[in-house]
């Protein structure tokens, strides 16, 4: 299957929307489960089908309960039984709801599919849920192998921390030694220079 590049231009997120082959629009179907249904079946979400209950969660129909009729692939709408309002002419027809604002209550269970889907999904999350729990422990066990290592033996960082302190203390005193020396050293060129000029006027 073709990987999807993330993208953050806008209008080629819609392009990206309008242009999606069937398999990726089937994703964009998903509705979260009733707390029950997350329970029972260890999954979040799932894509809506025809035969799902569902209950309206946003809009002006909040609240309401029903059973999915029709899916409209092509503008990401499903229709719910119960759901209809009339027109000008007097005909009734279905109200569109986008499967985002609607929580699924009941599963259609009639495809054998649909059910090792379930399946897949909740081992996938086990899996993950107990690779999130593993990282602090084996930290805790590196931390115990370190702290049972000889005394003898001290770690790498603090030999590198005690070998900065007296190279920086070593430099410090190299500079003021050298202050030092320099001065007297000036201080004697000139007398130097002085007992020069009084020889030469003694001559």
């Amino acid at each position: 299957m073709q990987a999807i590049k993330p993208v953050t231009k806008p209008t080629k997120q819609r392009k990206m929307l309008y242009q999606a082959p069937d398999h990726i629009r089937y994703k964009l179907f998903a509705a979260p489960l009733s707390p029950e249904l997350r329970a029972s079946h260890g999954v979040k979400t799932l894509p809506a089908r025809s035969g799902d209950s569902v209950r309206i969660m946003r809009g002006d129909q909040k609240g309401f309960e029903g059973k999915i009729t029709s899916i409209n692939r092509k503008k990401y709408r499903i229709f719910v039984e119960g759901l209809t309002r009339e027109k000008v002419d007097g005909t009734t027809i279905f109200v569109p709801v986008h499967p985002s604002k609607v929580m699924i209550t009941r599963l259609n269970l009639d495809d054998k599919w649909r059910k090792k889907i379930l399946e897949r999904k909740k081992v996938a999350r086990k899996k993950v849920e107990e690779v999130a729990e593993k990282p602090p422990k084996e930290v805790v066990e590196i931390k115990e192998a370190v702290e049972e290592k000889p005394p003898g033996k001290k770690p790498k960082r603090k030999k590198e921390k005690v070998a900065k302190k007296p190279t920086a203390e070593k430099a410090k005193e190299k500079a003021e030694e050298a202050k030092k020396e320099a001065k007297p050293k000036a201080r004697k060129t000139k007398a130097k220079s002085k007992t020069v000029e009084k020889t030469e006027e003694g001559m």
